[in-house]
């Protein structure tokens, strides 16, 4: 198998991997400069760089770049360590460098009115693909959102159940009411997802995790969702709620989760101030 194909395909299914490289190889290693070896997020591997103890320590360190999606350069001194004697006449060093194969950002926004808008222009800004589902035709269309991946105009619970989202995806729900925000949470709560995050204010956040649990969804669920979606900044406008939501999905996709806690079912026991989307979700997320 080609591993340049196999890259791309394992991009287009969005799943994660990365690749070893050799680019430093002096005196006899059992492989070549230039070889490469591609590391799958299940584990299996395409190519070689030599086999052996090297390979073992290469495939663990590629487990770890792609998780942590950062490269990493690997140096191996076949001559001073026999655990990495491989029964042949071998001996000299060699540098792996492991970088990370990523798949698109994926985001599905659920919702075509004027967070949506703002939320797509901000977002293919920061280099995410976006996909548009509303049941309004007279949004959800290429003339509105022209450069999005797929556009969808139908039934929410119509579209949910044909679309694929990988785990790596990201999924803002802002369509225009109560009700609609609610059978999309329902959904994709029970999704491995990258990010959730849902608009609205804590009230209305608590209200439909309540209304959830008793239809029997476990309240642990809840913990990965983001709502009040986006930073608190003070976002008022639809253009600057769409910038918070944009700078919490890089957060997540940079790894900065410490500074972007989960804002969930903790809610529930707060008392302070409703945050400034209560005015969102009072005249409507359009």
């Amino acid at each position: 198998m080609d591993i340049y194909e196999q890259i791309v395909e394992l991009r287009r299914q969005g799943r994660r991997g990365a690749v070893a490289t050799i680019t430093t190889a002096r005196g006899s290693i059992p492989s070549f400069q230039t070889a490469k070896m591609l590391v799958r997020d299940d584990g299996s591997i395409v190519g070689t760089i030599g086999g052996g103890c090297v390979e073992a320590e290469v495939w663990q360190a590629a487990r770890e770049v792609m998780e942590e999606e950062k490269p990493r350069t690997l140096t191996f001194n076949l001559n001073n360590n026999p655990k990495y004697d491989t029964g042949l006449v071998c001996g000299g060093t060699l540098e792996v460098f492991i970088e990370p194969v990523l798949p698109p950002a994926l985001l599905y926004v659920f919702g075509a009115g004027h967070v949506a808008y703002n939320l797509y222009k901000v977002a293919r800004i920061a280099a995410f693909e976006i996909t548009v589902i509303d049941d309004r035709e007279s949004y959800a269309n290429r003339e509105r959102f022209p450069d999005a991946r797929e556009i969808h105009a139908d039934d929410f619970e119509k579209v949910v159940s044909e679309l694929h989202v990988p785990e790596s995806g990201y999924v803002v729900i802002v369509t225009r009411g109560h009700r609609d925000d609610m059978r999309i949470l329902r959904w994709a709560v029970n999704l491995n997802l990258r990010y959730l995050g849902m608009i609205g204010s804590r009230r209305k956040t608590v209200a439909i995790y309540k209304e959830l649990i008793q239809e029997g969804v476990p309240a642990e669920r809840f913990a990965q969702v983001h709502a009040p979606v986006g930073l608190e900044i003070g976002a008022v406008t639809p253009e600057e709620i769409a910038v918070a939501i944009v700078a919490e999905m890089i957060a997540v996709r940079r790894h900065a989760v410490p500074g972007v806690p989960s804002k969930a079912f903790a809610y529930e026991q707060r008392n302070s101030a409703e945050h400034a989307q209560d005015s969102v979700e009072t005249t409507g997320n359009d």
